[in-house]
């Protein structure tokens, strides 16, 4: 038997073939006026941790974007601008395929941070935003 091809076949089975992106909602962060879209691209960022969060039930991936991911491979501080730091909450549910797992289900919530140009008016260098989705409709928090 050649267990390769049936790994391989499983894997297939599970995995998708291609990153679908997010529909970016047009809000902003109301005091910060950091946009939702500032992070258009992000499928293509560089994952760089991921964690549960057992209280909120929600499986996180951070990411970064290259800038982002140069900086934190030298270990260069701080970070230059245009760095941006991403990190999306999902809610969980079984895997069809294998029920002892759980997998990503849907996006509950989008929190990044980012040096801008503008990054001097924040008192760390950052900027932040949070968006929460609530029952499929996205709000700045």
């Amino acid at each position: 038997m050649n267990y390769t091809n049936i790994l391989i076949a499983a894997l297939c089975s599970i995995i998708p073939l291609h990153v679908t992106a997010m529909e970016l909602p047009d809000l902003s962060m109301p005091e910060s006026d950091l946009k939702f879209n500032a992070i258009k691209g992000y499928e293509d960022y560089h994952i760089v941790a991921t964690h549960f969060r057992k209280d909120k039930n929600e499986l996180r991936y951070i990411l970064a974007n290259d800038i982002a991911f140069k900086a934190l491979k030298s270990e260069k501080l701080p970070m230059p601008e245009g760095s941006k730091i991403v990190k999306i909450g999902w809610s969980v549910k079984e895997m069809p395929t294998f029920p002892a797992a759980v997998e990503a289900n849907t996006i509950q919530r989008v929190e990044y941070m980012i040096r801008t140009k503008d990054s001097h008016k924040e008192q760390d260098g950052w900027g932040y935003a949070r968006f929460v989705n609530n029952k499929g409709t996205y709000t700045p928090w």
